[in-house]
């Protein structure tokens, strides 16, 4: 009885001892140097797992899941809030005086008794095609209408100044009222780079290698450090590459090309690097994604790598992107993140695997589930559908257009 008492008294002083001396990771690692010195690093990540900072970040984690709602997963219905937002503005009618009055922000179209008709001209003819595509295959379900297709990287309708007026465009910021459509590079006509010469396009192939990768690819088994590659189109990348050029260990970022470069300053005084495939992407845990001058092309793709997608910045948008929530698919970045900011956050997401893993599967399921080729052509119909009833007018076949065929 006497040594069953002892040993009691023994157990609790040593477990005493150790809740003191690690009162956040008492069942981590222990500090076992003869010099009674444990590593640095190790006592850095127990200071951090009570860092303010990190409690933020669990924080906004928590709050977001507790007031996501997950979308209707049938007919397109993640994106169909979208739709009726950008046509609210439209509510009293568009008349045929003011689709005029904007002809001159992008190309005109009309679909006429099934057949589809545009201005002989487009500024950009591999995007014109790429939008073709969906309406040539929704031909026999869509009703007589016309609209005015922005084919250019930036929106048109400010709501402060300039016209107003129905314009389709691919991208915008809260600013615009543009109505936003899906852009050609679902199908064709997306950036040019030398992996990609005509263009990134094919989002349903896309979908089925980098689907694949994404599921056969363990999360055990992937680089557990940031990845970037991309030309320097906005300063707001530079922090990343400076922090890899600091830390190597922590972020692989670089600069490649683009039509601008002229030397080494153009990509921050170092050699440019060589251009990298999205399936390469997929080896990565961490994954930044940027805006270009508009909304990024490659934001999609990296949810199919299943790993986690940092998106920096909350501006600029495509049709999908309401549909994906910060905490919840991806890691929110602020566009003027310091490097210090940006290392903190890859700190926490480094520090809490089991939370990363999680964003990076659901934001895999979100894409994978509802941005499918067949959920790009019901967005068009349902656009095209939902438009056409605001016209106040019959559209009348304008003779000066040519038929698009298939």
């Amino acid at each position: 009885m006497i040594n069953i008492q002892l040993f009691f008294l023994v157990f609790l002083k040593v477990y005493i001892l150790l809740i003191t001396l690690y009162p956040s990771g008492a069942s981590e690692e222990f500090c076992t140097k003869p010099d009674g010195k444990c590593d640095e690093e190790k006592i850095n990540k127990y200071s951090k797992e009570n860092n303010a900072e990190f409690q933020k970040f669990l924080q906004a984690i928590r709050e977001a899941k507790e007031q996501y709602i997950p979308c209707k997963e049938s007919k397109c219905s993640c994106h169909a809030n979208v739709i009726t937002n950008d046509l609210k503005t439209f509510g009293d009618g568009i008349t045929k005086k003011l689709l005029d009055s904007v002809n001159s922000k992008g190309t005109k179209y009309q679909i006429i008794d099934h057949h589809l008709y545009r201005e002989q001209s487009c500024m950009f003819p591999a995007r014109c095609a790429g939008v073709e595509h969906f309406l040539l295959e929704l031909l026999p379900k869509l009703p007589d209408t016309e609209f005015i297709l922005n084919p250019r990287d930036w929106p048109q309708i400010h709501k402060n100044y300039g016209l107003f007026g129905p314009v389709f465009s691919f991208s915008k910021t809260s600013q615009y009222n543009d109505i936003l459509y899906p852009a050609w590079a679902f199908w064709e006509g997306g950036p040019a780079i030398s992996l990609y010469p005509r263009g990134i396009g094919r989002w349903d192939q896309h979908r089925n290698i980098l689907g694949t990768l994404g599921n056969t690819t363990k999360w055990e088994d992937k680089i557990a450090k940031a990845f970037f590659r991309g030309s320097r189109t906005s300063s707001e990348r530079d922090p990343l590459v400076l922090l890899s050029r600091e830390k190597p260990d922590l972020v692989d970022a670089q600069y490649t090309k683009n039509q601008a470069w002229k030397s080494d300053a153009d990509t921050l005084h170092a050699p440019p690097a060589k251009e990298v495939s999205f399936e390469e992407h997929c080896k990565y845990k961490y994954l930044f994604n940027f805006r270009g001058v508009a909304a990024s092309f490659r934001f999609k793709h990296m949810f199919l790598c299943k790993s986690v997608v940092f998106h920096v910045g909350n501006e600029w948008i495509e049709f999908f992107y309401p549909a994906l929530k910060p905490w919840v698919h991806y890691v929110p970045v602020d566009s003027n993140a310091t490097k210090e900011q940006l290392e903190k956050l890859l700190d926490f997401i480094k520090e809490h695997d089991d939370v990363a893993k999680k964003i990076a599967e659901d934001g895999y399921n979100m894409i994978w589930n509802n941005l499918k080729m067949k959920d790009v052509s019901c967005y068009w119909k349902k656009l095209l559908k939902r438009y056409t009833k605001l016209l106040t007018y019959k559209p009348v076949l304008d003779k000066s257009l040519i038929e698009i065929k298939k």
